[in-house]
């Protein structure tokens, strides 16, 4: 047996983790939530106070870690490469998988931008990475490599504005990859997790504005109608797909009516009870739309819109039938609302002190604790009732964030631009 049947058969049979609170793709579970509703961590914390442990990267990323089983596994550049590494719940580096040339940040975006933006994703079995170079590689829970392809030399080249952002999913038994811009292929595309071979690939081009089809956001996997389906946001148009053939089952239009120029999106979807929420027309608006049906659902699936409450970077949190939408930018930044999923209707809303640093970090709800992270390094926590926010605490870390926080347990991981933390009682 060669060695990259070995390794094949350790991606297949390896032993899934019996941990039960593994954080295995970048919002901990595959309808996007943020949520960590058994969390129970600390609200109080800094480099000095409740760390854990902390650890240096090797390298730039901004990809949001994953966990699985003893592993938290993060992507960065080394030495100009892309590569992958895994740490020990402990801090301690595993293993490191260098690949090919990395491809860095785009000029002035290269302070936040990397071409390590996304986050690994892995059924337990085998580790599946993407970066801005479009290598695509299959990695063993040892690190050991599978396989790799390069979307681009493959597909056509990345023709998006800035840095590549989306990150991979696990559906139908398949890794799927979103590429959507607006020059150039834009597709869905199913790889077999074994072998790398094209499954199928779907594609998805709509006639937009210029840069208004430029897409950084992760897919859902929902089941809608009983049916998983892949749930994409990009291009002005929210579209359902069957993981198994990636044939679009549905898609839902009405967020640019008047073709504006430069609508591209990096909020990715989050949902709840089959309901989706997405922000828009550059984090101006939020709406909510109810998947499924068939062919065209635009004049049906619309349940609300909001043109007070929206996001550009950061993610809606998803849970118990309400949203939390985190304004990042702009006059209002630093302003949260929570929202009634079904009607739209704002139960609270709280801002956080002023300062003039923005978000991209996406919030995260831990047990009854929402944690949002501003780029200068300072992380707010504060407890959900009702009416708002209380307990609110400012805790500052000597880093920049732009990845999104991770609670397991009684665990807070934090992935910033130099340092690795876990903080903890």
């Amino acid at each position: 047996m060669n060695t990259r049947i070995i390794l094949a058969t350790a991606l297949i049979g390896g032993a899934i983790s019996a941990q039960g609170q593994d954080w295995r793709s970048w919002r901990g579970d595959p309808n996007g939530r943020g949520a960590a509703p058994k969390a129970q961590t600390v609200t109080k914390f800094s480099d000095d106070e409740n760390l854990v442990w902390k650890t240096e990267l090797p390298g730039p990323g901004n990809s949001t870690p994953i966990i699985s089983g003893e592993k938290l596994i993060v992507t960065c550049g080394i030495d100009g490469k892309d590569a992958v590494v895994a740490y020990s719940l402990q801090g301690k580096e595993l293993w490191r998988s260098v690949l090919g040339k990395e491809t860095a940040g785009k000029g002035g975006n290269r302070n936040k931008g990397t071409g390590s933006n996304s986050s690994v994703v892995t059924d337990g079995r085998g580790i599946f990475a993407y970066f801005k170079s479009g290598r695509v590689a299959a990695l063993t829970m040892g690190g050991k490599k599978v396989w790799e392809l390069n979307l681009h030399e493959k597909y056509g080249e990345d023709t998006l504005w800035w840095d590549q952002g989306s990150s991979p999913v696990l559906a139908g038994g398949l890794l799927v990859v979103a590429v959507m811009q607006t020059e150039g292929n834009s597709y869905l595309v199913g790889l077999d997790k074994k072998t790398s071979k094209e499954v199928w690939k779907t594609e998805r081009q709509f006639d937009v504005a210029p840069e208004s089809g430029d897409s950084y956001t992760t897919p859902l996997v929902m089941t809608i109608d009983g049916q998983e389906t892949i749930v994409t946001w990009g291009a002005d148009h929210l579209t359902g797909h069957d993981p198994k053939s990636g044939k679009q089952i549905w898609f839902c239009g009405g967020f640019n009516p008047n073709r504006t120029k430069f609508w591209r999106v990096i909020s990715s979807p989050a949902a709840t009870d089959g309901i989706v929420a997405l922000s828009y027309a550059r984090g101006l608006q939020t709406g909510a739309i109810r998947a499924g049906g068939k062919g065209d659902i635009s004049k049906t699936a619309w349940l609300w819109k909001n043109d007070e409450v929206g996001a550009d970077a950061a993610s809606p949190v998803a849970h118990d039938g309400k949203f939390f939408v985190l304004n990042d930018n702009g006059k209002k930044r630093g302003l949260i609302t929570c929202l009634d999923a079904v009607t739209g209707k704002a139960l609270w809303d709280q801002k956080l002190p002023k300062a003039p640093q923005i978000y991209y970090s996406s919030p995260l709800l831990a047990g009854d604790n929402l944690y949002i992270a501003r780029v200068d390094g300072t992380i707010f926590c504060g407890t959900v009732t009702k009416d708002g926010l209380t307990n609110l605490t400012e805790n500052k870390l000597e880093d920049n964030l732009y990845a999104s926080l991770v609670a397991i347990g009684n665990k807070l991981y934090v992935r910033g631009r130099k340092n690795l933390y876990c903080f903890g009682k």
